[in-house]
């Protein structure tokens, strides 16, 4: 019968009294660190890539849109329109939907309003989309907080 190993140097496993071989282990230890910070830092920066154009939303109760939706028209505080992230002008706006509308026509165009745009404004924001064809407009809110209802 042979002998068991004796422990020598580290990495290294005797076999016999004079022979020495290596270990083929890896440790993948320091991999799985790695790759759990970068995960951490991922999860931290991913949400700040996004930008948009900072609108005061009126509250609801009823639910949010879904980001799956397309096309957005932003009206800001200003009076400024923005069809997605681009700014147009509101002579531009019919134009353009009238375009899209002919591509899309079942297209749902959603708008957003900053609460200190005045009524008429939306009004007629939302009637120059019906002029380019588009039937579909929702009116894009925020889900009301608890304070708020119970001022109510």
């Amino acid at each position: 019968m042979g002998r068991l190993p004796v422990p020598g140097p580290i990495g290294m496993q005797k076999i016999t009294k004079k022979e020495y071989t290596t270990l083929a282990e890896v440790n993948i230890i320091p991999l799985v660190d790695v790759v759990f910070v970068l995960l951490i830092i991922f999860m931290v920066t991913a949400p700040m890539m996004h930008r948009g154009i900072d609108v005061q939303l009126p509250q609801t109760s009823v639910g949010a849109v879904g980001p799956e939706e397309k096309l957005v028209i932003t009206l800001t505080g200003d009076q400024q329109i923005y069809l997605n992230d681009r700014q147009i002008s509101p002579e531009d706006l019919r134009e353009l939907l009238q375009n899209l509308s002919l591509s899309r026509p079942e297209e749902t165009v959603y708008l957003r309003s900053d609460q200190s745009v005045p009524y008429g404004f939306v009004v007629h924001t939302i009637a120059k989309i019906k002029e380019a064809g588009i039937q579909k407009v929702g009116l894009v809110t925020r889900p009301e907080t608890s304070e708020v209802k119970k001022q109510k």
